[in-house]
């Protein structure tokens, strides 16, 4: 059976998810989960919940889906063991570096990799089985015929495939989001996101919301997604409160069921909380302006006029576990009373029954007692009485037995001993306590070979997209091609280019995500992990490097002391130029506007200031780009450490290029309007 998998930011949405129907619930503690703003909870809180969802036979999973820096990795595992202690089914990872770490120290916990690690392409899923990984929720911006080919290969892997179904949406793909970090601190990465696309950012003739999608719903396709082989159907809604969990929660679990999903149970799910209505238009792939929408005061007045009702879903018990029953009441043996949850089982023993005076009991009034279990989580599958003629045996004394022994039952069920053994930080690599002083080489990014100057003086290596023609490029410098982070169906195609890229001589290829290690690998050329891959501490590092990478770009959410004192065996590097990518888009936000007939794969989004941001479209997706960029080549000195830093040229001239590479081999002050990122403003 498909599993209900249900949002708790707080234990009364555990309680809420529960009765309406979850097979299974997550939820976040502390510091290292995406949604560090929910109620979240203690470490008493984790222990009562595993309790209670296992009397009720639902599975408890834990997110620590954040990014940790070295100086955090430690907490983690502990936040992890203490987990693993109090009996938590499985743990929802982001961090590569932190997966290793799991992987090597608690190895019996099971892993799934966060929809934040950007998995949109079956390819990914090898890597992930090589890192441990049991389960994947891959990204929401999947249409049908990618997750179809998607949970084909997962079934080859033996990888169970984790899917949103219902919940917001965010405008860019989960884990490359850095919009609400470089513009004011708060990472998305880090479980601290300020929503800032919700605000006005508009697009010539768009609607001022060109950044806000509406949330999905795919209830629709629940039967679709069982036939495809999803494991588990995911509701987003850890920031939500009990009654939309509840709702959530009901209206997939009779989806589920084969029911037909009532018009009062979506009215209600609606009501309770949505941006202009809901969107399927990821999975049938139909982008566009219907898939946009805002948080509007008649949804406002809908949730206020709905929010009574959904008490009812969750106001008593479900009866969700099914029991096998055995009543034995025979002359001169004590009656007995045997419950069995299918492995487990308890026995009560009472006292013998008597000689009835007036009117003996019948298997009819025994039944009618013992299978009064409103109020518990339990139902009678089938129940066997044995009854001697002529007994009695008083209401009360089977009552009183039957609520012993579904206690009895409880307390077995509850129980969450766990062979982990000790807490162990075996694994950990430590970061420098001093970084060699070596001036970083210059390696220059391209968006187009047309920007590449005559001059290339200065630079240790280019790089250049996968697209281009590399058979009419002739450098004097080795070349790097750069992987697109978003490959939705193109993976044939771009392993023929990287193909073609070695025959002309490329040197190796920059992935940014984990599906390009395939795409690299059946091309035969070594790798350079990008950015997009998230490396934010020293295990990170060496996860990349045990991938077979030779080199690392830091994700440029590190502050500059973290990125210096990383520790690996391999060249790590910086952005240390360019207009940073701030979000990549499977739903171009100039769809909202004029389109993308006539936009010539550019536009721009305005913000409520008047400060615009370059979109750039590459193959399936978009991308957006900071109105400023950054520039830190001019404190060379503080980069000691470093190995390389990267001029990520996106929309610059020819000359412009040629302008910047001889100020950063010079290690010149800015002459331009510019930002210093995040490398002296510790990221949130």
């Amino acid at each position: 059976m498909i599993e209900v998998l249900s949002p708790a930011g707080s234990v009364e949405s555990v309680t809420a998810a529960v009765r309406a129907g979850a097979d299974a619930v997550y939820f976040g503690a502390g510091s290292f989960n995406a949604r560090r703003n929910a109620k979240n909870f203690t470490e008493a809180d984790i222990g009562e919940t595993v309790k209670y969802c296992r009397v009720r036979g639902v599975k408890t999973y834990l997110t620590l889906n954040t990014l940790v820096s070295d100086r955090e990795k430690i907490d983690a595992l502990k936040a992890a063991y203490t987990a693993a202690e109090k009996g938590v089914d499985a743990l929802i990872v982001q961090d590569i570096g932190l997966a290793d770490l799991l992987r090597h120290n608690i190895p019996k916990m099971s892993l799934h990799a966060s929809t934040q690690m950007s998995v949109h392409s079956s390819e990914a899923l090898y890597k992930l089985k090589e890192m441990g990984f049991s389960r994947v929720v891959p990204a929401r911006e999947m249409d049908k015929k990618s997750l179809a080919r998607l949970c084909v290969t997962a079934k080859e892997l033996g990888l169970e495939v984790e899917v949103f179904v219902h919940g917001a949406l965010c405008m860019c793909l989960s884990g490359q989001c850095y919009l609400s970090s470089i513009l004011g601190g708060r990472s998305g990465n880090r479980g601290l996101c300020a929503q800032p696309c919700r605000l006005p950012f508009s697009v010539t003739n768009g609607v001022f919301n060109d950044l806000s999608l509406k949330d999905m719903s795919y209830i629709d396709h629940i039967a679709e997604l069982g036939s495809m082989g999803v494991t588990s159907l995911k509701i987003e809604g850890r920031m939500k409160r009990p009654e939309y969990v509840a709702a959530a929660t009901a209206a997939v679990r009779s989806a589920v069921d084969g029911n037909e999903v009532s018009k009062d149970i979506m009215t209600v799910l609606s009501g309770v909380f949505s941006r202009s209505g809901h969107t399927d238009g990821y999975f049938t792939d139909r982008l566009g302006k219907a898939m946009f929408g805002v948080r509007t005061d008649a949804d406002e007045q809908l949730s206020k006029q709905v929010l009574t009702a959904t008490h009812d879903l969750y106001r008593i018990e479900r009866q969700s576990v099914a029991l096998d029953g055995k009543l034995t009441v025979k002359k001169g043996e004590p009656v007995t009373l045997e419950l069995r949850d299918g492995s487990l089982g308890v026995v009560m023993v009472g006292e013998e029954p008597e000689i009835a005076q007036t009117r003996a009991v019948t298997e009819e009034i025994l039944r009618q007692k013992v299978e009064k279990l409103g109020g518990t989580p339990y139902y009678f599958k089938g129940l066997t009485i044995e009854l001697d003629d002529g007994l009695a045996v008083s209401g009360s004394t089977l009552g009183g037995m039957r609520q012993k022994a579904v206690e009895a039952l409880s307390e077995l069920r509850a129980d969450t001993a766990s062979d982990i053994g000790e807490f162990t930080t075996d694994g950990v690599v430590k970061p420098l306590e001093k970084a060699t002083a070596v001036k970083p080489g210059i390696v220059a990014c391209f968006k187009s070979a047309s920007q590449i100057p005559d001059d290339l003086s200065g630079v240790a290596a280019v790089v250049l997209p996968v697209e281009t023609d590399f058979s009419k490029i002739n450098l004097s410098v080795p070349i790097i091609a750069d992987i697109p982070r978003g490959v939705l169906h193109d993976g044939e195609k771009i392993t023929e280019r990287l193909k073609s890229a070695k025959a002309n001589g490329v040197k190796a290829a920059m992935v940014g995500n984990l599906a390009a290690y395939e795409y690299a690998k059946s091309a035969n050329l070594p790798t350079v992990a990008g950015f997009g891959l998230n490396i934010f501490n020293s295990n990170s590092l060496k996860t990349v490097a045990d991938s077979g990478s030779k080199a690392a770009l830091l994700s440029f959410e590190c502050s500059m002391k973290d990125a210096v004192r990383m520790n690996g065996e391999i060249p790590k590097g910086i952005i240390s130029y360019g207009r940073l990518p701030l979000m990549i888009f499977r739903n171009c936000p100039g769809k909202n506007g004029d389109g993308c007939k006539t936009c010539g794969g550019k536009c721009e989004l305005t913000d409520r200031k008047g400060v615009t941001f370059p979109v750039m479209c590459r193959g399936e997706f978009s991308e957006m780009f900071n109105s400023r960029p950054v520039w830190i080549f001019d404190r060379e000195n503080e980069m000691a450490g470093l190995d390389f830093q990267v001029l990520y040229f996106t929309d610059e001239s020819k000359e412009r290029a040629e302008s910047v590479i001889r100020s950063a081999v010079g290690g010149l002050g800015p002459d331009c309007e510019h930002t210093r990122g995040l490398y002296y403003r510790e990221v949130l």
